[in-house]
Protein backbone atom coordinates (compact mmCIF):
# COMPACT_ATOMS: atom_id res chain seq x y z
CA UNK A 1 0.00 0.00 0.00
CA UNK A 2 1.29 3.51 -1.17
CA UNK A 3 2.31 6.14 1.90
CA UNK A 4 -0.27 8.67 1.90
CA UNK A 5 0.45 12.49 2.51
CA UNK A 6 -1.32 14.22 4.72
CA UNK A 7 -1.10 18.46 4.97
CA UNK A 8 -0.53 19.59 8.72
CA UNK A 9 -0.39 23.19 8.36
CA UNK A 10 1.50 26.25 6.70
CA UNK A 11 5.23 26.43 8.06
CA UNK A 12 4.40 29.77 9.15
CA UNK A 13 1.98 28.25 11.87
CA UNK A 14 4.80 26.31 13.35
CA UNK A 15 7.99 29.27 13.40
CA UNK A 16 11.37 27.74 14.87
CA UNK A 17 11.07 26.44 18.69
CA UNK A 18 7.18 25.40 18.15
CA UNK A 19 5.56 22.43 18.25
CA UNK A 20 2.25 20.49 17.55
CA UNK A 21 0.22 17.68 17.72
CA UNK A 22 -1.91 15.74 14.57
CA UNK A 23 -3.53 12.66 14.31
CA UNK A 24 -4.19 10.32 11.75
CA UNK A 25 -6.38 7.44 11.78
CA UNK A 26 -5.31 6.03 15.04
CA UNK A 27 -2.14 7.96 15.23
CA UNK A 28 -0.64 10.84 17.08
CA UNK A 29 2.11 12.71 15.57
CA UNK A 30 4.09 15.35 17.39
CA UNK A 31 5.76 17.93 14.44
CA UNK A 32 8.82 20.31 15.75
CA UNK A 33 10.76 23.11 14.52
CA UNK A 34 13.93 22.55 15.22
CA UNK A 35 15.42 25.73 14.52
CA UNK A 36 13.83 25.83 11.22
CA UNK A 37 14.13 21.69 10.42
CA UNK A 38 10.73 19.94 10.56
CA UNK A 39 10.67 16.77 12.65
CA UNK A 40 7.82 14.28 13.35
CA UNK A 41 7.88 11.61 15.67
CA UNK A 42 5.12 9.84 16.89
CA UNK A 43 3.45 11.02 20.33
CA UNK A 44 3.90 7.96 22.46
CA UNK A 45 6.86 7.06 24.70
CA UNK A 46 8.25 3.72 23.66
CA UNK A 47 8.82 3.17 27.94
CA UNK A 48 5.13 3.42 29.42
CA UNK A 49 3.35 4.60 25.96
CA UNK A 50 2.83 7.95 27.46
CA UNK A 51 2.36 10.91 25.46
CA UNK A 52 5.27 12.24 24.29
CA UNK A 53 5.21 15.25 22.42
CA UNK A 54 3.84 17.97 24.95
CA UNK A 55 7.24 17.17 27.16
CA UNK A 56 10.24 19.59 26.81
CA UNK A 57 11.20 20.34 23.62
CA UNK A 58 14.84 21.56 22.79
CA UNK A 59 15.22 23.23 19.30
CA UNK A 60 18.48 23.51 19.61
CA UNK A 61 19.49 19.58 20.35
CA UNK A 62 16.25 18.60 18.50
CA UNK A 63 15.35 16.56 21.49
CA UNK A 64 11.88 15.80 23.15
CA UNK A 65 11.66 14.75 26.63
CA UNK A 66 8.93 12.94 28.11
CA UNK A 67 7.18 14.29 30.86
CA UNK A 68 6.42 11.25 33.01
CA UNK A 69 9.73 10.09 33.42
CA UNK A 70 12.61 12.14 31.97
CA UNK A 71 13.46 9.72 28.81
CA UNK A 72 15.04 12.29 26.30
CA UNK A 73 14.78 10.84 22.58
CA UNK A 74 16.43 12.35 19.17
CA UNK A 75 13.97 14.02 16.97
CA UNK A 76 15.73 13.12 13.80
CA UNK A 77 16.43 9.29 14.76
CA UNK A 78 13.51 8.52 17.00
CA UNK A 79 16.40 7.15 19.25
CA UNK A 80 16.01 7.51 22.92
CA UNK A 81 19.48 9.20 23.99
CA UNK A 82 18.24 8.45 28.30
CA UNK A 83 17.22 5.59 30.42
CA UNK A 84 14.33 4.28 31.64
CA UNK A 85 13.22 4.47 27.55
CA UNK A 86 15.64 2.27 25.32
CA UNK A 87 13.31 1.21 22.10
CA UNK A 88 13.09 3.73 19.45
CA UNK A 89 9.81 5.18 18.06
CA UNK A 90 8.70 6.02 14.93
CA UNK A 91 9.47 8.73 12.76
CA UNK A 92 7.73 10.24 9.72
CA UNK A 93 8.97 11.71 6.64
CA UNK A 94 8.32 15.60 6.48
CA UNK A 95 7.81 17.40 3.42
CA UNK A 96 7.41 21.19 2.79
CA UNK A 97 5.48 22.06 -0.26
CA UNK A 98 4.52 25.41 -1.39
CA UNK A 99 5.36 26.38 2.14
CA UNK A 100 2.58 23.42 3.31
CA UNK A 101 4.27 21.06 5.94
CA UNK A 102 3.02 17.64 4.84
CA UNK A 103 3.73 14.35 6.66
CA UNK A 104 4.48 11.29 4.94
CA UNK A 105 2.20 8.35 6.88
CA UNK A 106 1.41 4.59 5.93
Amino acid sequence: MPAEIIDVCPLAELPPGSSRIVEWEELEIGIFNCNGEIRAIEDRCSHDNGPLAEGDFDAEACTVECPRHGSLFDLQTGKPLTLPAYVPVDTFPVIIEDDMIKLEVD
